[in-house]
């Protein structure tokens, strides 16, 4: 079931959409459907789904093992503080 919605969009929006809707062959309506739709789409899901492999592909790591072993190991140094010398 569809509902017919009234917004307020600026001008610049209105002749943004009419030229997209021109060029597409498109209805207005039928592209802030769409734009609804993929914002949802976007919007989906909870923040572990979304950040799931955010990594992939990052050559900078390495091995995600050793990776988080060298963090640690900056973090332990941070917390002892500077070092106090001879």
């Amino acid at each position: 079931m569809a509902m017919r919605t009234l917004i307020d969009l600026p001008d610049e929006d209105i002749a943004w959409l009419d030229q997209l809707a021109l060029g597409t062959g498109r209805s207005r309506a039928a592209l802030v459907r769409e734009a609804v739709a993929r914002f949802r789409r976007d919007r989906a899901g909870d923040s572990l789904d979304r950040a799931f492999g955010a990594w992939t592909g990052r050559a900078d790591i390495g091995d995600g093992v050793a990776y988080q072993d060298r963090l640690r190991r900056e973090w332990d140094r941070d917390r002892a503080g500077p070092d106090p010398g001879p």
